[in-house]
């Protein structure tokens, strides 16, 4: 019997879309290409890959931003993993799932990736969106500890990448595209209160957060519950992690203009704050080879679990791995990912149609699989339950 190696595609090479495809090429057993119009990032991906496994991706110099482009390139692959910039995230899905091939997505989008749920019905393909570090295994822990309780009565998640040491007058750096991190410090944060969806400015509501081994950080609403949302839970939020002093300059900077999308004049020439904003903060903001980030992660759900009240906390913090080169960041972003993507190729999941990544929560089989497969790469969450008292939640 003649058996085929099953053909993967990560759109996008950098930063996050090189550690997918180096995990999944690591295994031996897909034969996997990595698409982007940048050639410096498609040898520094197929650098990364032959120097963790010694094994070859192959490298295929493609305009991303061409939606019929994508579709024509994805044609031939089984299945595709998306590690695009947020701006492009909803066209590049819209033209796979138009192609009906299996896609897992780690773009940060703004628009609402199940607005493609008929389209992906229609043309048989399965599509999982948000699956990174948050959103995404910040939905999984969030949704999966809610099946726990008689009555959930609140989730709260606090996550974010940060630099081991970090320097003023940022006291931050970017794992990845500096024009997502703006994003989160852009978009109105929707919050859910006493069971109503609720509308914040990003960078609002400032409160520390002690974790241990790391210190105290700064915590502030971002718009990272999107799909989940949806549960029937009376107050869920996420906020964004920084060191002290980050959001204070960010929020000055916000005030000042600096991260308007509409163009202004300067002298005879028409120019958008953000793009200006984003391309300085990128030099500034970039890590030093060798330098080390953390990722920090915190889920707190509680209500009523066997009749009593409790609460159950998930804790992550994950380090810069010096032995790969490999930001804590793309670690946190790229496993969950590349997870998922051998569930679609094995036909783990294969259910038509859009699905955050929450969805995987609901099935023990596909959730043990999915922390199982963190958990050999270094990535562990620990899980700790306790009494609350009860009371109002604010």
């Amino acid at each position: 019997m003649v058996t085929t190696t099953p053909r993967v595609l990560v759109l996008g090479a950098g930063r996050i879309g090189s550690v997918i495809a180096a995990d999944l090429a690591a295994g031996g057993d897909l034969e996997v290409a990595v698409a982007d119009r940048e050639r410096a990032a498609l040898e520094s991906a197929t650098k990364r890959v032959h120097e963790s496994s010694g094994l070859e991706i192959v490298p295929v110099e493609a305009d991303l931003s061409d939606p019929a482009a994508v579709g024509r390139l994805v044609a031939p692959f089984d299945v595709v993993a998306g590690a695009v910039s947020s701006d492009a995230g909803f066209a590049v899905m819209q033209a796979v799932a138009g192609a009906g091939t299996p896609y897992c997505d780690v773009s940060f989008m703004p628009e609402d990736a199940r607005d493609l749920d008929d389209a992906a019905r229609a043309s048989g393909a399965t599509v999982v969106f948000d699956c990174g570090v948050a959103p995404g295994m910040s939905n999984v822990l969030a949704a999966r500890t809610f099946g726990m309780f008689d009555t959930c009565r609140s989730i709260a998640i606090y996550v974010g990448g940060l630099p081991e040491k970090p320097f003023p007058p940022f006291f931050y750096k970017a794992a990845f595209d500096p024009r997502d991190v703006l994003e989160e410090y852009t978009r109105p944060a929707r919050l859910v209160e006493d069971g109503i969806v609720v509308v914040r400015e990003a960078l609002s509501d400032p409160e520390a957060v002690h974790v241990d081994g790391v210190g105290t950080l700064e915590a502030f609403n971002t718009d990272g519950l999107r799909s989940l949302a949806a549960l029937p839970v009376p107050f869920m939020r996420e906020k964004t992690l920084r060191h002290p002093g980050h959001r204070e300059v960010m929020a000055a900077m916000a005030a000042a203009g600096f991260f308007g999308k509409e163009p202004v004049s300067v002298g005879s020439a028409a120019v958008r704050p953000f793009d200006v904003a984003a391309e300085l903060l990128a030099a500034r903001w970039t890590y030093a080879p060798g330098e080390a980030d953390l990722t920090v992660m915190r889920v707190v759900v509680d209500g009523i679990k066997g009749g009593a009240q409790a609460a159950i906390t998930w804790e992550l913090v994950d380090r810069y791995d010096p032995e790969t080169a490999t930001t804590s960041m793309a670690r946190t972003t790229a496993y969950p990912c590349s997870s998922v993507v051998r569930m679609l190729v094995d036909g783990s999941f294969d259910e038509p149609g859009v699905h955050p990544t929450e969805r995987l929560a609901g099935d023990s089989r596909l959730f043990d699989r999915l922390m199982g497969d963190l958990e050999a790469r270094g990535v562990v969450f620990t899980m700790e339950e306790s009494t609350v008292p009860a009371g109002p939640r604010h």
